[in-house]
């Protein structure tokens, strides 16, 4: 563990995220001096000086392009980007979408707060419409990205999401990142206390956590029901049990519904865990043969 002093505010979700990188990192199986956590600008890039590894504290919105130049490099590393709604979907929001659609072989960490925290509390691309801030005193009149289906639209082949307040499942969520041969991409909700406090507290308690081949189901015995491209909300009973919709992380139309839920249909809950996987062949699998 690294001896630097950690620099977020009291109470911030940044060091439940920056406790469970440090208990998965051990578990990874690859040596420290292996492992590069590559940051832009924000609280979240900070990250990288509270870890023993390499890490590169780079400039705003461009730790994508650093990393890859990284991975092509250094093709046995283990790369990191440690990015936020701000550094990484605004300024570095081009550079991101061209790392999905090339699948280099790294994993990325976006830290959603819906807030711009380091500058005290504007907006962000992810802020929601009509929220006032510092920025927006009369309230914002853009439309939010909806991160997961920017990232399933621009070609990711792994689609993840989690949050700061359950440990575990944020645990499992880095470790199937890891996992994953191309580009991750892990979206984490995390409470900024100071300038958006409670800004996920509306679906917490009826959130809805996916595990392949198992039913949508969350709450009291509410589930969801997929029929005819049609999508209800339904109490579980026998009658419509075999219509209950199965989670599928290989199906990237169902991924694209899931990743409307609570965005555009407020009545549906939000999920949580891998909305979609793919395997394909990668950038610097391609490049390494080329450069031989």
């Amino acid at each position: 563990m690294n001896n630097s002093k950690v620099n977020w505010c009291p109470g911030c979700g940044n060091f439940s995220i920056l406790k469970q990188i440090q208990s998965i990192l051990p578990e990874i199986g690859v040596n420290k001096h292996k492992i590069v956590f590559v940051s832009g600008i924000g609280c979240s890039s900070r990250l990288p000086y509270y870890l023993d590894t390499y890490g590169i504290h780079g400039i705003h919105g461009r730790a994508t392009s650093i990393a890859t130049g990284i991975k092509l490099s250094k093709k046995n590393l283990s790369v990191w980007i440690i990015t936020g709604d701000g550094d990484g979907l605004s300024i570095g929001g081009n550079h991101l979408i061209h790392l999905f659609r090339r699948n280099i072989n790294v994993n990325i960490l976006l830290f959603n707060n819906k807030i711009y925290g380091l500058t005290k509390g504007q907006y962000s691309p992810t802020s929601s419409l009509g929220v006032k801030t510092k920025s927006s005193p009369l309230g914002t009149i853009e439309r939010p990205f909806n991160t997961l289906s920017l990232a399933l639209g621009a070609g990711a082949t792994f689609v993840a999401r989690s949050i700061d307040i359950n440990i575990k499942h944020l645990k499992k969520m880095l470790i199937a990142s890891n996992n994953h041969i191309g580009t991750s991409f892990l979206e984490i909700y995390q409470n900024c206390n100071i300038f958006n406090n409670g800004v996920f507290d509306s679906f917490t308690k009826e959130s809805l956590y996916l595990e392949q081949k198992k039913p949508l189901s969350f709450g009291k015995r509410k589930c969801i029901l997929l029929y005819n491209n049609k999508i209800k909300i339904i109490i579980n009973n026998n009658f419509l049990k075999k219509k209950i919709w199965i989670h599928d992380i290989y199906d990237i139309n169902k991924a694209f519904f899931l990743s409307k839920f609570f965005y555009e249909k407020k009545i549906f809950p939000c999920p949580f865990g891998v909305l979609y996987k793919r395997k394909i062949d990668t950038y610097d699998k391609f490049f390494n043969k080329k450069r031989c």
